[in-house]
Protein backbone atom coordinates (compact mmCIF):
# COMPACT_ATOMS: atom_id res chain seq x y z
CA UNK A 1 0.00 0.00 0.00
CA UNK A 2 1.22 3.31 -0.96
CA UNK A 3 2.40 5.70 1.74
CA UNK A 4 0.36 9.23 2.63
CA UNK A 5 1.47 11.96 1.30
CA UNK A 6 3.23 14.04 3.61
CA UNK A 7 1.46 17.49 4.03
CA UNK A 8 4.22 20.42 5.43
CA UNK A 9 3.77 23.58 6.75
CA UNK A 10 6.04 26.82 5.22
CA UNK A 11 6.85 28.93 7.98
CA UNK A 12 6.04 32.01 5.31
CA UNK A 13 2.38 31.20 6.30
CA UNK A 14 2.40 32.62 9.78
CA UNK A 15 3.83 35.65 8.71
CA UNK A 16 4.31 37.77 10.49
CA UNK A 17 4.98 35.60 13.17
CA UNK A 18 8.46 33.84 13.26
CA UNK A 19 10.31 30.71 11.84
CA UNK A 20 9.91 29.09 15.64
CA UNK A 21 5.58 29.76 15.37
CA UNK A 22 5.93 27.59 12.79
CA UNK A 23 7.27 24.75 14.45
CA UNK A 24 4.57 25.44 17.11
CA UNK A 25 1.61 25.44 14.87
CA UNK A 26 3.03 22.77 12.67
CA UNK A 27 3.11 20.38 16.02
CA UNK A 28 0.06 21.34 17.69
CA UNK A 29 -2.25 21.00 14.70
CA UNK A 30 -0.51 17.62 13.40
CA UNK A 31 1.59 18.53 10.16
CA UNK A 32 3.89 16.22 8.88
CA UNK A 33 7.15 18.37 8.63
CA UNK A 34 8.37 22.32 7.89
CA UNK A 35 9.34 24.02 4.85
CA UNK A 36 11.93 26.19 5.56
CA UNK A 37 11.57 29.83 4.29
CA UNK A 38 15.09 31.27 4.72
CA UNK A 39 14.71 35.04 4.66
CA UNK A 40 14.82 38.04 7.01
CA UNK A 41 14.14 36.07 10.11
CA UNK A 42 17.46 35.55 11.39
CA UNK A 43 16.56 31.55 12.86
CA UNK A 44 15.83 30.92 9.54
CA UNK A 45 19.01 31.69 8.08
CA UNK A 46 20.92 29.91 11.50
CA UNK A 47 20.61 26.01 10.30
CA UNK A 48 21.77 24.61 13.59
CA UNK A 49 18.93 26.61 15.34
CA UNK A 50 16.37 25.35 13.12
CA UNK A 51 17.94 21.70 14.02
CA UNK A 52 17.28 22.39 17.63
CA UNK A 53 13.75 23.24 16.72
CA UNK A 54 12.91 20.44 14.41
CA UNK A 55 14.01 18.50 17.30
CA UNK A 56 12.11 20.23 20.12
CA UNK A 57 9.21 20.37 18.79
CA UNK A 58 9.76 16.83 16.44
CA UNK A 59 8.34 18.19 13.12
CA UNK A 60 11.45 17.42 10.25
CA UNK A 61 12.22 19.51 8.11
CA UNK A 62 11.04 18.66 4.41
CA UNK A 63 12.32 20.83 2.17
CA UNK A 64 14.44 24.18 2.13
CA UNK A 65 13.03 27.33 0.42
CA UNK A 66 15.92 29.35 -0.91
CA UNK A 67 16.39 32.79 -0.41
CA UNK A 68 15.49 33.76 -3.74
CA UNK A 69 13.07 36.31 -3.02
CA UNK A 70 13.19 40.47 -3.95
CA UNK A 71 12.97 40.71 0.03
CA UNK A 72 15.94 37.90 0.74
CA UNK A 73 18.15 39.03 -1.77
CA UNK A 74 20.94 39.54 0.69
CA UNK A 75 20.58 36.93 2.94
CA UNK A 76 23.35 34.49 2.92
CA UNK A 77 25.34 37.11 0.83
CA UNK A 78 24.31 38.43 -2.57
CA UNK A 79 25.98 36.18 -5.07
CA UNK A 80 23.21 33.68 -5.67
CA UNK A 81 25.37 30.83 -6.49
CA UNK A 82 26.76 30.23 -4.04
CA UNK A 83 22.99 31.11 -1.96
CA UNK A 84 21.50 28.12 -3.49
CA UNK A 85 24.62 25.75 -2.78
CA UNK A 86 24.28 26.73 0.89
CA UNK A 87 20.60 25.87 0.58
CA UNK A 88 21.33 22.60 -0.36
CA UNK A 89 24.09 22.04 2.10
CA UNK A 90 21.42 23.38 4.34
CA UNK A 91 18.93 20.47 3.22
CA UNK A 92 20.92 17.94 3.68
CA UNK A 93 22.83 18.68 7.47
CA UNK A 94 18.46 18.98 8.35
CA UNK A 95 17.59 15.37 5.68
CA UNK A 96 15.01 17.55 3.66
CA UNK A 97 15.11 15.87 0.35
CA UNK A 98 13.76 19.11 -1.76
CA UNK A 99 15.40 22.42 -1.93
CA UNK A 100 12.42 24.64 -3.45
CA UNK A 101 14.09 27.64 -6.14
CA UNK A 102 13.02 30.25 -8.39
CA UNK A 103 14.57 31.02 -11.98
CA UNK A 104 17.17 34.09 -11.67
CA UNK A 105 16.08 37.69 -12.32
CA UNK A 106 16.70 38.97 -15.46
CA UNK A 107 19.58 41.02 -13.81
CA UNK A 108 21.55 38.18 -12.66
CA UNK A 109 23.13 37.27 -15.89
CA UNK A 110 25.57 35.07 -15.26
CA UNK A 111 23.49 33.30 -12.85
CA UNK A 112 20.95 33.06 -15.76
CA UNK A 113 23.36 31.29 -18.29
CA UNK A 114 24.42 29.11 -15.94
CA UNK A 115 21.66 28.41 -13.64
CA UNK A 116 20.70 24.97 -15.78
CA UNK A 117 23.78 23.12 -14.89
CA UNK A 118 24.27 24.64 -11.32
CA UNK A 119 21.11 23.19 -10.56
CA UNK A 120 22.39 19.87 -12.47
CA UNK A 121 25.12 19.63 -11.05
CA UNK A 122 24.01 20.14 -7.38
CA UNK A 123 21.35 17.23 -7.69
CA UNK A 124 24.09 15.06 -8.68
CA UNK A 125 26.52 15.76 -5.77
CA UNK A 126 23.92 16.06 -3.03
CA UNK A 127 21.14 13.71 -4.06
CA UNK A 128 18.88 17.03 -2.61
CA UNK A 129 16.22 17.24 -5.68
CA UNK A 130 16.21 21.11 -6.43
CA UNK A 131 12.89 21.85 -8.26
CA UNK A 132 12.16 24.72 -10.01
CA UNK A 133 9.37 26.70 -9.08
CA UNK A 134 6.59 28.23 -11.54
CA UNK A 135 6.51 31.83 -11.33
CA UNK A 136 4.54 34.46 -12.80
CA UNK A 137 5.23 38.19 -14.80
CA UNK A 138 4.61 41.74 -13.37
CA UNK A 139 0.79 42.96 -14.84
CA UNK A 140 0.37 46.25 -16.24
CA UNK A 141 -3.44 46.13 -14.77
CA UNK A 142 -2.25 45.97 -11.67
CA UNK A 143 -2.04 49.68 -11.57
CA UNK A 144 -5.86 49.49 -12.04
CA UNK A 145 -6.78 47.85 -9.01
CA UNK A 146 -3.91 44.58 -7.94
CA UNK A 147 -7.85 42.88 -6.00
CA UNK A 148 -10.57 41.53 -7.49
CA UNK A 149 -11.10 44.09 -10.81
CA UNK A 150 -7.78 42.81 -11.85
CA UNK A 151 -9.11 38.99 -11.26
CA UNK A 152 -11.89 40.23 -12.99
CA UNK A 153 -10.30 41.36 -15.94
CA UNK A 154 -8.43 38.05 -16.53
CA UNK A 155 -11.44 36.07 -15.62
CA UNK A 156 -12.72 37.95 -19.35
CA UNK A 157 -9.32 37.47 -21.01
CA UNK A 158 -9.78 33.99 -20.66
CA UNK A 159 -5.98 33.74 -22.27
CA UNK A 160 -3.61 34.91 -19.86
CA UNK A 161 -2.89 38.54 -17.89
CA UNK A 162 -2.71 40.91 -20.98
CA UNK A 163 0.01 43.45 -21.16
CA UNK A 164 2.95 41.70 -18.18
CA UNK A 165 6.62 42.01 -18.43
CA UNK A 166 8.99 39.35 -16.74
CA UNK A 167 11.56 39.98 -14.57
CA UNK A 168 12.84 36.36 -14.79
CA UNK A 169 15.60 35.60 -16.96
CA UNK A 170 14.57 32.35 -17.34
CA UNK A 171 10.84 31.03 -18.40
CA UNK A 172 8.04 31.18 -15.58
CA UNK A 173 7.02 27.91 -16.77
CA UNK A 174 10.09 25.74 -15.98
CA UNK A 175 9.18 23.42 -18.09
CA UNK A 176 9.48 25.14 -21.10
CA UNK A 177 13.63 24.51 -20.14
CA UNK A 178 13.32 21.44 -18.39
CA UNK A 179 14.29 19.95 -15.19
CA UNK A 180 14.59 16.84 -13.24
CA UNK A 181 12.75 18.50 -10.43
CA UNK A 182 9.44 21.01 -10.65
CA UNK A 183 7.85 22.72 -7.36
CA UNK A 184 4.08 23.55 -8.85
CA UNK A 185 2.62 26.97 -7.24
CA UNK A 186 -1.05 26.98 -7.40
CA UNK A 187 -1.18 30.47 -6.51
CA UNK A 188 1.39 31.71 -8.84
CA UNK A 189 -0.72 29.58 -11.84
CA UNK A 190 -3.23 32.15 -10.93
CA UNK A 191 -1.08 34.95 -11.21
CA UNK A 192 0.31 34.33 -14.09
CA UNK A 193 -3.48 33.56 -15.72
CA UNK A 194 -2.14 30.03 -16.61
CA UNK A 195 -3.55 26.77 -17.05
CA UNK A 196 -2.62 24.79 -13.62
CA UNK A 197 -3.79 21.59 -14.79
CA UNK A 198 -2.34 21.67 -18.11
CA UNK A 199 0.82 22.51 -16.43
CA UNK A 200 0.48 19.65 -13.67
CA UNK A 201 0.52 17.47 -17.14
CA UNK A 202 3.11 18.90 -18.35
CA UNK A 203 5.32 18.56 -15.04
CA UNK A 204 4.68 14.86 -15.28
CA UNK A 205 6.41 12.44 -13.04
CA UNK A 206 9.42 14.87 -12.95
CA UNK A 207 6.91 16.74 -10.20
CA UNK A 208 7.98 16.99 -7.48
CA UNK A 209 7.10 19.06 -4.85
CA UNK A 210 3.31 21.04 -4.46
CA UNK A 211 2.94 24.28 -2.82
CA UNK A 212 -0.62 24.09 -2.00
CA UNK A 213 -2.35 27.64 -2.05
CA UNK A 214 -4.91 29.43 -4.20
CA UNK A 215 -5.16 32.38 -6.03
CA UNK A 216 -8.54 34.36 -7.95
CA UNK A 217 -6.81 36.09 -10.95
CA UNK A 218 -5.86 39.08 -9.01
CA UNK A 219 -2.62 40.63 -10.14
CA UNK A 220 -0.21 40.17 -6.59
CA UNK A 221 0.67 36.59 -5.30
CA UNK A 222 -2.44 35.85 -3.13
CA UNK A 223 -1.48 32.34 -1.44
CA UNK A 224 -5.01 32.37 -0.24
CA UNK A 225 -6.44 28.77 1.35
CA UNK A 226 -6.58 25.79 -0.82
CA UNK A 227 -10.57 26.23 -2.03
CA UNK A 228 -10.71 30.09 -1.89
CA UNK A 229 -10.05 30.52 -5.32
CA UNK A 230 -10.24 29.67 -8.42
CA UNK A 231 -7.87 26.89 -8.84
CA UNK A 232 -8.17 23.41 -8.79
CA UNK A 233 -6.54 22.69 -5.88
CA UNK A 234 -8.79 19.61 -4.57
CA UNK A 235 -8.54 18.26 -8.29
CA UNK A 236 -4.44 18.11 -8.57
CA UNK A 237 -4.18 17.04 -4.79
CA UNK A 238 -6.61 13.85 -5.66
CA UNK A 239 -4.40 13.35 -8.92
CA UNK A 240 -1.67 13.08 -6.64
CA UNK A 241 -3.06 10.81 -4.29
CA UNK A 242 -3.88 8.76 -7.77
CA UNK A 243 -0.35 8.62 -8.41
CA UNK A 244 2.99 7.38 -7.70
CA UNK A 245 3.90 10.72 -6.32
CA UNK A 246 6.04 10.30 -3.80
CA UNK A 247 7.11 13.82 -2.87
CA UNK A 248 5.41 16.55 0.09
CA UNK A 249 2.69 19.34 -0.30
CA UNK A 250 3.66 22.09 1.32
CA UNK A 251 0.90 24.72 2.62
CA UNK A 252 2.27 28.12 1.41
CA UNK A 253 -0.42 30.31 2.63
CA UNK A 254 -1.40 33.72 3.82
CA UNK A 255 -2.48 33.95 7.27
CA UNK A 256 -1.79 37.66 7.80
CA UNK A 257 -5.33 38.46 8.06
CA UNK A 258 -5.53 36.35 11.48
CA UNK A 259 -5.45 39.13 14.61
CA UNK A 260 -4.92 36.53 16.83
CA UNK A 261 -3.10 33.13 17.49
CA UNK A 262 -6.19 31.13 17.62
CA UNK A 263 -7.71 32.78 14.59
CA UNK A 264 -4.22 31.96 12.69
CA UNK A 265 -4.72 28.23 13.80
CA UNK A 266 -7.55 27.97 12.71
CA UNK A 267 -6.80 29.53 9.52
CA UNK A 268 -3.93 26.59 9.08
CA UNK A 269 -6.06 23.47 10.61
CA UNK A 270 -8.51 24.36 7.95
CA UNK A 271 -6.06 24.24 5.34
CA UNK A 272 -4.35 21.21 6.74
CA UNK A 273 -7.81 19.38 7.08
CA UNK A 274 -8.38 20.40 2.94
CA UNK A 275 -5.29 18.75 2.29
CA UNK A 276 -5.67 15.66 4.32
CA UNK A 277 -9.15 15.26 2.42
CA UNK A 278 -7.97 15.33 -1.13
CA UNK A 279 -4.72 13.73 -0.66
CA UNK A 280 -5.91 10.47 1.20
CA UNK A 281 -5.06 7.23 -0.46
Amino acid sequence: MRPEIPVGLSTASVYPQNTEAAFQYAAELGFDGIELMVWGDPISQDVAHVEYLSSRYQVPILSIHAPCLIISQRVWGKDPVPKLARAVHAAEDLGAPTVVVHPPFRWQRYYVDAFDDIVGELEDDSGVAVAVENMFPMRADRLFGAGERSARRLSRRGGGPGAAASAFGKSIDPTDDGYRNYTLDLSHTAMAGADAQAMFTRMGAELTHLHLADGSGAAHDEHLLPGDGTQPCATICRQLAASDFDGAVVLEITTSSARTKPERAAMLARALDFARTHLAR
